[in-house]
């Protein structure tokens, strides 16, 4: 009896590593960040981006350059004007630092928007790759590997969210 015992512990034994080399073999991972960046389509918008940048950075700049001369020319032509003066051309000045900084941060936000209107096709077609071949090969559940994402791409496993609940009385 104690040999049947050891035979059925055995093949238990047997059939769990089975089971369990199975589910690893479900399992796959990629760094998706990797492969945005290796798409060309991502240094296509990477490279529009960076010129639409470099075009606000050019504005910015002039209006500051521009700004920095009158500045310059009231200080110099200060003690020719009146007091009244001298106090509507520093508001000028300063309201023109304001509306430079209202457009500096309008910039960023249109640059944001633009980056979100072009990376997202790019990352929805990076995930629709990962999941047709991690179909095509098998695999269950596809686990991002890009530091700090740690998500899951794809899960066609088996959901246990459904016996959880009925567990819970949900």
């Amino acid at each position: 009896m104690k040999q049947f015992t050891k035979v059925l512990a055995a093949i238990a034994l047997i059939v769990g590593m089975s089971s369990a080399m199975q589910a690893q073999s479900k399992v796959a991972h990629i760094n998706s960040q990797s492969l945005v960046e290796a798409m060309p389509t991502y240094k296509n918008a990477m490279s529009e981006l960076e010129k639409l940048q470099k075009s606000y950075d050019t504005e910015i700049s002039a209006m500051g350059a521009e700004l920095q001369k009158t500045y310059e020319r009231y200080n110099r032509e200060a003690e020719t004007q009146t007091d009244e003066e001298n106090g509507r051309r520093m508001q000028e000045v300063q309201e023109t630092r304001t509306n430079i900084a209202k457009y500096q941060q309008s910039a960023l936000q249109t640059l944001e928007t633009k980056q979100q209107e072009l990376i997202k096709p790019i990352i929805e077609k990076a995930r629709v790759a990962i999941q047709k071949v991690a179909r095509a090969k098998g695999f269950e559940f596809v686990l991002d590997s890009t530091p700090g994402a740690g998500g899951v791409i794809m899960a066609d496993g088996y959901d246990l969210m459904p016996d959880a609940k009925a567990s819970l009385g949900i």
